[in-house]
């Protein structure tokens, strides 16, 4: 089968996970972590520019990665396994629609099933755009993927929670109101932590499937968030920073008090190293 026939089917298969139900999709960061998760049975994966840049040694934000090295890591992702990948595409590494919707032609030229397009500048005296631009960054990323005809599914994000907005869930809810009115298919607004909001945000945006991020432990597990209505449930950077904690913790004690008390409880080695074995041998068939 030709890859664009096998993206194709993908896409379909990303689309129709969002139809119904609610799923969980995970965000790795590279290719050993995106094929740990394809084999643990999610059915989808998200990419995450935390989770990149850190592995980088970079901050989140400010394009600190680069336009072309994002790309390169998400194309190595959607090549790792055989699931639909979702793109934590930023801002679009573009102030302006037309830059925003070159760079989107160029994501889905990596073979995703979806991607995401985000309001927040980066610029701490305007951390958001204004609503009419953000609308047409919107409108400028819906008509690049349009002219593909691939069906990618295009996420609207307001970032209101993250910035610090005063009335972060009004604004996030009319700032995704307009995002779908301009082509949006799925809508997202990390940061929100709230269960009584999580609610006000899926009935206000429906019938448009709603991701919510869960990037910590805020004693609701996957069917309360199915209860609620949610259709995707993504943790963005939290596994990596998972990994992150790990090291650190380990590193720390090695380095003030001599201690390996941080490998405690560690994966033994052959368990992962037969893994990946069994990993490659069933890609090798």
């Amino acid at each position: 089968m030709r890859m664009s026939d096998v993206f194709q089917q993908r896409r379909k298969d990303f689309r129709r996970l969002h139809e119904a139900g609610c799923f969980v999709i995970p965000n790795p960061w590279d290719i050993g972590t995106s094929r740990y998760l394809a084999g643990l049975g999610f059915k989808a994966l998200a990419t995450t520019s935390a989770g990149l840049a850190f592995s980088l040694g970079l901050p989140d934000g400010d394009w600190a990665v680069s336009r072309d090295v994002m790309l390169q890591r998400i194309a190595e992702i959607v090549a790792a396994t055989d699931l639909p990948v979702n793109a934590d595409f930023e801002s679009g590494y573009a102030h302006d629609p037309e830059g925003v919707a070159e760079s989107v032609r160029l994501c889905v030229a990596t073979g995703v099933a979806g991607l995401s397009i985000e309001d927040m500048t980066d610029d701490r005296a305007r951390p958001l755009y204004n609503l009419p631009m953000s609308i047409a960054r919107i409108k400028a990323a819906r008509a690049a993927i349009d002219e593909t005809d691939t069906g990618v599914l295009m996420t609207g994000r307001a970032e209101c929670y993250l910035v610090g907005h005063a009335e972060p869930l009004k604004e996030s809810i009319l700032r995704l109101q307009a995002y779908a009115d301009a082509g949006a298919d799925v809508l997202y607004a990390p940061g929100v932590r709230v269960r009584d909001e999580m609610q006000t945000i899926v009935k206000e945006l429906a019938p448009k499937p709603v991701n919510i991020l869960m990037s910590a432990n805020l004693g609701m597990r996957v069917a309360d968030l199915a209860d609620m209505g949610v259709r995707r449930v993504s943790v963005g950077s939290s596994l990596a920073r998972a990994a992150w904690t790990g090291f650190i913790n380990a590193a720390k004690a090695i380095a003030t008090d001599g201690s390996f008390v941080g490998f405690d409880g560690l994966v033994p080695h052959p368990e992962l190293n037969a893994f990946f074995r069994a990993d490659r041998e069933k890609r090798t068939l």
